[in-house]
């Protein structure tokens, strides 16, 4: 399983890559997002190129993706600089069109490997052609957008009633590299990590964000010992089937008391 982890503070990264995070993401997107998500409890990004290029720096065997902004009028410009700023990968957020992928593809134009996002109504409906274009190998499903665009209650409804696993089996049938959402610390998260990381082994997936639960620790060596236990519990024999129908039952209940609460006021 491959951890992506986003940070711009140089030190931090060195850490986190030294306790066995693949991964480590620049986030530049700001185009459009402080009105996708107003009133949300959800982090916003204000990275830099210099952020960039600091973290590239810092790093020295783990991963530089640099997620970008959404195709727009300054999105060569915005490929070209960040390339040239060390990235080892690129992200594209938020396209609905096989033809804005294939487009951003022929921007980067093999220069290095992209993952695209899918965190749209209509790109996961037009998943299929995505899918079979060529060149796209690697495909993060966003729970965060997704969730909102389908107007859901609680994201993981997206994987409790089986949305990403269908989409997991069309990438599985285009052999398609793809992960979903974020992960916690073990024994953390309303909804246990555990069965999260049970459903990502039953579905095929191979990579995921560990989420803002992981900036509660506060050195290195902590951040290695709680990647570390993602790693070992994924080793162990797990049960699938009993996972998925506690994750199913835990994830109803907590959309219905978010649901509750917005009725309530």
């Amino acid at each position: 399983m491959k951890f992506i982890y986003i940070e711009v503070d140089p030190e931090r990264a060195a850490a986190v890559e030294a306790a066995g995070v693949d991964c480590v993401m620049v986030d530049l997107e700001i185009n459009g997002k402080e009105a996708r998500q107003p009133n949300m409890n959800t982090v916003i990004s204000r990275h830099t190129l210099d952020d960039v290029a600091a973290i590239r720096s810092a790093l020295s065997t783990a991963e530089l993706m640099v997620r970008v902004n959404p195709l727009f009028d300054g999105t060569c410009t915005e490929v070209d600089a960040v390339i040239a700023c060390g990235a080892d990968r690129l992200m594209l957020p938020m396209f609905t069109h096989p033809d804005e992928v294939a487009r951003f593809r022929d921007i980067v134009d093999g220069r290095v490997p992209v993952t695209y996002l899918a965190e749209t109504p209509a790109a996961l409906a037009r998943l299929p052609a995505i899918a079979a274009l060529d060149g796209v190998d690697d495909i993060l499903l966003g729970l965060n957008d997704l969730h909102l665009g389908f107007g859901l209650d609680f994201m993981f409804e997206l994987v409790a009633d089986g949305v990403i696993e269908h989409a997991a089996h069309v990438l599985r049938m285009h052999d398609v590299h793809f992960g979903f959402g974020g992960i916690a610390r073990l024994g953390h998260g309303r909804l246990p990590a555990e069965l999260v990381l049970s459903e990502h082994l039953r579905l095929g997936s191979t990579q995921t964000i560990l989420s803002r639960d992981f900036r509660q620790i506060p050195d290195g060596a902590g951040f290695a010992e709680e990647v570390g236990k993602l790693r070992t519990y994924l080793a162990e024999p797990l049960d699938f089937a009993a996972n998925q129908a506690e994750l199913i039952r835990i994830t109803r209940a907590i959309a219905a008391d978010i649901r509750a609460r917005k009725a309530g006021g």
